[in-house]
Protein backbone atom coordinates (compact mmCIF):
# COMPACT_ATOMS: atom_id res chain seq x y z
CA UNK A 1 0.00 0.00 0.00
CA UNK A 2 2.70 2.27 0.90
CA UNK A 3 4.90 1.84 -2.06
CA UNK A 4 1.41 2.32 -4.36
CA UNK A 5 1.15 5.23 -2.66
CA UNK A 6 4.61 6.67 -2.91
CA UNK A 7 4.48 5.33 -7.02
CA UNK A 8 1.40 7.68 -7.31
CA UNK A 9 3.02 10.80 -5.76
CA UNK A 10 5.88 10.28 -7.68
CA UNK A 11 3.85 10.53 -10.75
CA UNK A 12 1.61 13.04 -9.61
CA UNK A 13 5.08 15.32 -9.19
CA UNK A 14 6.35 14.28 -12.58
CA UNK A 15 2.83 15.46 -14.25
CA UNK A 16 2.72 19.33 -12.35
CA UNK A 17 6.77 19.42 -13.52
CA UNK A 18 6.24 18.52 -16.91
CA UNK A 19 3.40 20.62 -17.03
CA UNK A 20 5.41 23.71 -14.88
CA UNK A 21 8.42 23.63 -17.21
CA UNK A 22 6.62 24.94 -20.17
CA UNK A 23 6.09 28.43 -18.81
CA UNK A 24 8.88 29.78 -20.17
CA UNK A 25 7.80 31.34 -23.04
CA UNK A 26 6.05 34.64 -24.50
CA UNK A 27 2.68 35.79 -23.59
CA UNK A 28 0.44 38.91 -24.05
CA UNK A 29 -1.08 39.77 -20.56
CA UNK A 30 -4.21 41.22 -22.03
CA UNK A 31 -6.92 38.74 -21.15
CA UNK A 32 -8.92 39.91 -23.98
CA UNK A 33 -6.48 38.51 -26.70
CA UNK A 34 -6.58 35.02 -24.95
CA UNK A 35 -8.63 32.38 -26.61
CA UNK A 36 -10.96 31.18 -23.90
CA UNK A 37 -12.59 28.67 -25.82
CA UNK A 38 -9.38 26.70 -26.38
CA UNK A 39 -7.85 27.35 -22.91
CA UNK A 40 -10.81 25.61 -21.43
CA UNK A 41 -10.97 23.01 -24.67
CA UNK A 42 -7.57 21.83 -24.26
CA UNK A 43 -5.75 24.08 -21.67
CA UNK A 44 -2.54 21.49 -21.24
CA UNK A 45 -1.55 22.60 -24.23
CA UNK A 46 -2.14 26.61 -24.53
CA UNK A 47 -1.57 29.41 -22.27
CA UNK A 48 2.04 28.21 -20.93
CA UNK A 49 4.13 30.70 -21.55
CA UNK A 50 5.64 33.66 -19.62
CA UNK A 51 3.40 36.62 -19.72
CA UNK A 52 4.78 40.18 -21.30
CA UNK A 53 2.87 43.45 -19.67
CA UNK A 54 0.42 44.68 -21.88
CA UNK A 55 0.46 48.42 -20.11
CA UNK A 56 3.59 50.42 -18.79
CA UNK A 57 1.78 49.71 -15.05
CA UNK A 58 2.12 46.08 -15.67
CA UNK A 59 5.69 46.29 -16.53
CA UNK A 60 6.50 48.07 -13.66
CA UNK A 61 4.57 45.65 -11.58
CA UNK A 62 6.38 42.28 -12.94
CA UNK A 63 9.88 43.96 -12.50
CA UNK A 64 8.89 45.05 -9.60
CA UNK A 65 7.87 41.24 -8.64
CA UNK A 66 10.84 40.01 -10.13
CA UNK A 67 13.29 42.54 -7.62
CA UNK A 68 11.70 43.10 -4.44
CA UNK A 69 10.17 40.94 -1.64
CA UNK A 70 7.01 42.55 -0.52
CA UNK A 71 5.11 43.96 -3.46
CA UNK A 72 1.84 46.12 -3.57
CA UNK A 73 -0.26 46.12 -6.51
CA UNK A 74 -2.76 48.76 -5.93
CA UNK A 75 -5.68 50.03 -8.37
CA UNK A 76 -8.76 49.25 -9.93
CA UNK A 77 -10.45 46.35 -10.88
CA UNK A 78 -9.29 44.97 -14.83
CA UNK A 79 -6.24 46.11 -13.99
CA UNK A 80 -4.51 42.34 -14.28
CA UNK A 81 -2.94 42.80 -10.57
CA UNK A 82 -4.15 38.86 -9.96
CA UNK A 83 -3.95 37.33 -12.91
CA UNK A 84 -0.40 38.56 -12.56
CA UNK A 85 0.77 38.21 -9.28
CA UNK A 86 -0.97 34.52 -10.15
CA UNK A 87 1.12 33.68 -13.10
CA UNK A 88 4.35 35.16 -11.88
CA UNK A 89 4.10 32.74 -8.84
CA UNK A 90 3.91 30.05 -11.28
CA UNK A 91 7.04 31.11 -13.52
CA UNK A 92 8.73 31.18 -9.58
CA UNK A 93 7.85 27.92 -9.65
CA UNK A 94 8.38 26.40 -12.48
CA UNK A 95 12.13 28.33 -12.18
CA UNK A 96 12.53 26.28 -9.40
CA UNK A 97 12.95 29.95 -7.21
CA UNK A 98 10.57 29.21 -4.64
CA UNK A 99 8.94 25.55 -3.55
CA UNK A 100 5.16 26.22 -2.98
CA UNK A 101 2.65 29.04 -3.61
CA UNK A 102 0.23 30.17 -1.04
CA UNK A 103 -2.92 31.52 -2.08
CA UNK A 104 -4.49 33.88 0.38
CA UNK A 105 -7.80 36.05 0.82
CA UNK A 106 -9.57 37.42 3.20
CA UNK A 107 -13.12 35.01 3.98
CA UNK A 108 -15.20 37.84 4.33
CA UNK A 109 -17.97 35.40 6.59
CA UNK A 110 -21.53 36.30 6.82
CA UNK A 111 -22.46 36.38 10.44
CA UNK A 112 -22.58 33.01 12.42
CA UNK A 113 -21.17 31.39 9.26
CA UNK A 114 -17.42 31.38 10.55
CA UNK A 115 -15.35 28.82 8.34
CA UNK A 116 -14.81 26.61 11.04
CA UNK A 117 -18.54 25.86 11.28
CA UNK A 118 -19.37 25.89 7.57
CA UNK A 119 -19.66 21.72 5.98
CA UNK A 120 -17.08 20.37 3.76
CA UNK A 121 -13.05 20.08 3.77
CA UNK A 122 -11.31 23.37 3.91
CA UNK A 123 -11.02 23.34 0.26
CA UNK A 124 -14.71 23.42 -0.04
CA UNK A 125 -15.18 26.10 2.28
CA UNK A 126 -12.75 28.20 0.42
CA UNK A 127 -13.62 27.92 -2.63
CA UNK A 128 -16.31 30.65 -2.65
CA UNK A 129 -13.53 33.05 -1.69
CA UNK A 130 -10.61 31.39 -3.61
CA UNK A 131 -12.74 31.34 -6.91
CA UNK A 132 -10.94 33.82 -8.93
CA UNK A 133 -7.74 32.90 -8.17
CA UNK A 134 -8.58 29.12 -8.99
CA UNK A 135 -9.59 30.06 -12.38
CA UNK A 136 -6.67 31.43 -13.53
CA UNK A 137 -4.63 28.52 -11.79
CA UNK A 138 -7.27 26.10 -13.91
CA UNK A 139 -6.65 27.93 -17.12
CA UNK A 140 -3.58 28.03 -17.07
CA UNK A 141 -2.77 24.54 -15.47
CA UNK A 142 -5.58 22.20 -16.46
CA UNK A 143 -7.37 20.53 -13.72
CA UNK A 144 -5.55 17.59 -13.10
CA UNK A 145 -2.36 19.43 -13.08
CA UNK A 146 -3.27 21.81 -10.77
CA UNK A 147 -5.05 18.79 -8.65
CA UNK A 148 -2.13 17.02 -8.67
CA UNK A 149 0.17 20.00 -7.17
CA UNK A 150 -2.55 20.53 -4.34
CA UNK A 151 -2.14 17.48 -3.66
CA UNK A 152 1.42 17.65 -3.41
CA UNK A 153 1.37 20.71 -1.28
CA UNK A 154 3.07 22.68 -4.00
CA UNK A 155 -0.30 25.59 -4.25
CA UNK A 156 -1.58 25.63 -0.94
CA UNK A 157 -5.04 27.74 -0.38
CA UNK A 158 -4.82 29.50 2.94
CA UNK A 159 -7.50 31.93 4.33
CA UNK A 160 -5.76 34.88 5.99
CA UNK A 161 -7.34 33.98 9.65
CA UNK A 162 -5.20 30.51 9.53
CA UNK A 163 -1.75 31.99 8.78
CA UNK A 164 -1.04 33.41 12.31
CA UNK A 165 1.88 31.21 13.76
CA UNK A 166 3.14 30.09 10.93
CA UNK A 167 6.01 30.70 8.51
CA UNK A 168 6.92 30.47 4.80
CA UNK A 169 10.16 29.56 3.96
CA UNK A 170 11.34 29.53 -0.66
CA UNK A 171 7.16 30.52 -1.15
CA UNK A 172 5.46 33.24 -3.16
CA UNK A 173 2.73 33.76 -1.09
CA UNK A 174 -0.08 36.25 -3.27
CA UNK A 175 -2.00 37.92 -0.87
CA UNK A 176 -5.34 39.16 -3.10
CA UNK A 177 -7.99 41.65 -1.89
CA UNK A 178 -6.27 43.09 0.40
CA UNK A 179 -8.79 46.29 0.63
CA UNK A 180 -11.06 43.62 3.08
CA UNK A 181 -7.91 42.74 5.18
CA UNK A 182 -7.26 45.14 8.28
CA UNK A 183 -4.01 46.52 9.62
CA UNK A 184 -2.88 43.68 11.91
CA UNK A 185 -4.36 41.14 9.83
CA UNK A 186 -2.01 42.11 6.86
CA UNK A 187 0.75 42.82 8.89
CA UNK A 188 0.58 39.47 10.34
CA UNK A 189 0.43 37.82 6.56
CA UNK A 190 3.58 40.21 6.34
CA UNK A 191 5.32 38.66 9.11
CA UNK A 192 5.04 35.46 7.60
CA UNK A 193 7.66 35.73 5.17
CA UNK A 194 10.68 33.35 6.25
CA UNK A 195 13.86 32.70 4.23
CA UNK A 196 13.45 32.89 0.21
CA UNK A 197 9.80 34.02 0.63
CA UNK A 198 8.14 36.77 -1.97
CA UNK A 199 4.79 38.38 -0.73
CA UNK A 200 2.33 39.82 -3.69
CA UNK A 201 -0.27 42.21 -2.47
CA UNK A 202 -2.82 43.14 -4.47
CA UNK A 203 -6.36 45.08 -4.10
CA UNK A 204 -8.42 47.90 -4.81
CA UNK A 205 -8.81 50.32 -1.91
CA UNK A 206 -12.48 51.67 -3.77
CA UNK A 207 -13.96 48.10 -3.69
CA UNK A 208 -13.23 47.37 0.62
CA UNK A 209 -15.98 45.45 1.86
CA UNK A 210 -14.99 47.00 5.31
CA UNK A 211 -15.42 50.29 6.68
CA UNK A 212 -12.72 52.69 5.06
CA UNK A 213 -11.45 52.99 8.69
CA UNK A 214 -10.75 49.43 8.93
CA UNK A 215 -9.32 48.55 5.53
CA UNK A 216 -5.69 47.81 6.08
CA UNK A 217 -4.32 48.03 1.99
CA UNK A 218 -3.72 51.87 1.74
CA UNK A 219 -2.45 52.35 5.38
CA UNK A 220 0.37 49.88 5.21
CA UNK A 221 1.35 50.07 1.12
CA UNK A 222 2.27 53.70 2.13
CA UNK A 223 3.64 53.12 5.27
CA UNK A 224 5.89 50.59 4.02
CA UNK A 225 6.12 52.78 0.74
CA UNK A 226 10.23 53.76 0.89
CA UNK A 227 11.50 50.65 3.09
CA UNK A 228 14.01 48.06 1.87
CA UNK A 229 12.87 45.51 -0.11
CA UNK A 230 9.35 47.13 -1.16
CA UNK A 231 7.36 47.87 -3.85
CA UNK A 232 4.37 49.75 -4.47
CA UNK A 233 2.85 49.84 -8.06
CA UNK A 234 -0.53 51.67 -7.92
CA UNK A 235 -2.40 51.07 -11.28
CA UNK A 236 -5.05 53.93 -12.14
CA UNK A 237 -8.36 53.71 -14.27
CA UNK A 238 -6.40 54.17 -17.82
CA UNK A 239 -4.51 51.16 -17.28
CA UNK A 240 -7.61 48.87 -17.37
CA UNK A 241 -7.67 46.20 -19.42
CA UNK A 242 -10.19 43.67 -19.04
CA UNK A 243 -13.02 45.54 -21.10
CA UNK A 244 -13.70 49.51 -22.28
CA UNK A 245 -16.69 48.85 -20.32
CA UNK A 246 -14.95 48.69 -16.65
CA UNK A 247 -13.30 51.83 -17.22
CA UNK A 248 -16.59 53.39 -18.05
CA UNK A 249 -18.32 51.94 -15.30
CA UNK A 250 -15.46 53.18 -12.29
CA UNK A 251 -16.04 56.50 -14.72
CA UNK A 252 -19.80 56.73 -14.14
CA UNK A 253 -20.18 55.03 -10.83
CA UNK A 254 -17.12 55.99 -9.23
CA UNK A 255 -14.22 53.92 -8.29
Amino acid sequence: MGRKTSRTNTRNQRIAQQALATLVMDFDADPRTLDIKHRRANPDSSFKKRIKPKTAKQGEFMDAIDNATIIFGVGPAGTGKTYIAVRKALEMLAANQVNKIVLSRPAMEAEGERLGFLPGSMEEKLHPYMLPIYDILKETLGQQTLDSMMRNGQIELCPLAFMRGRTFTNAVMVLDEMQNGSISQIKMALTRIGEGTKAIVTGDPNQSDLDPKLSGLTPCSNALRSAPGVAVVKFDRAEIVRSAIVSTVLEHLGE
